[in-house]
């Protein structure tokens, strides 16, 4: 068991936001709330979520794909899975066509985000978001939405590269800490190694999603019990 988090009650802070949220589909996401923080992880239903940008500034850059796949403690639910490309605020740079494959022509005809911002929060409506870095998804999708729409959004999230920090922080223990042991490498691929899942292409938003998925299944299996509460996962 890993040393006690702070207590985040993020089913107050949606009523809080709530009541503090000016556009009708940002309000409606509050209202639609989210689990108690001390439903045990076994009854929380996870959306797994994953961006390709078109780098890695988000003040700047912006959303190119979308991977959204919902599951549980113990089922993925792949045939409700969404995955979405979108025309980005900016011309693609030739460096994130290197990374993530997508080209020109995939985004001539493409959506912007604001044509897809109704259907994006039906999917992560009443569900704790799971990402492999949290720095990424929430200030992207904040700050996609605050330049379409005036306002930004808030929610919680399950980090599964902060979880896996913890987990190889307890294994390394005091004696490694205090020799400067390195912890070992937290991208998706290399996590993923550990718990011999197997390994995927990286740089698509679906897969990523789905291997994102996979792996918290993954690391609740090995490090929790079914009735931990979610406050000890999110953030």
């Amino acid at each position: 068991m890993f040393v006690k988090q702070p207590l985040i009650d993020w089913q107050s802070r949606y009523e809080e936001l709530a009541c503090r949220a000016a556009h009708p589909l940002i309000n409606e996401f509050y209202q639609a709330g989210i689990v108690a923080m001390d439903t045990p992880i076994s009854d929380v239903e996870f959306v797994a979520m994953d961006f390709e940008t078109t780098g890695l500034n988000s003040d700047q850059d912006d959303i190119v794909s979308i991977g959204l796949v919902p599951f549980n403690w113990q089922r993925i639910f792949c045939n409700k899975s969404k995955y979405w490309i979108l025309k980005p605020a900016q011309n693609l740079a030739e460096e994130s066509i290197v990374i993530h494959g997508i080209t020109h022509s995939e985004i001539e005809n493409a959506p912007d985000l604001s044509a897809l911002i109704e259907q994006l929060f039906m999917k992560l409506r009443g569900k704790v978001v799971v990402v492999h870095y949290q720095a990424i998804e929430r200030p992207f999708l904040a700050n996609a939405l605050l330049k379409r729409i005036g306002e930004g959004v808030q929610f919680a999230v399950v980090d599964t590269m902060e979880l896996e920090r913890r987990a190889l922080s307890m294994r390394r223990g005091f004696i490694g800490k205090l020799f400067g042991e390195k912890l070992g490498s937290l991208r998706l691929a290399d996590c993923r190694t550990r718990y011999n899942l197997p390994n995927y292409a990286a740089h698509n938003a679906m897969t990523d999603a789905l291997a994102t998925a996979e792996l918290l299944q993954a690391q609740l299996s090995y490090h929790y019990r079914s009735d931990t509460p979610i406050h000890q996962l999110w953030i």
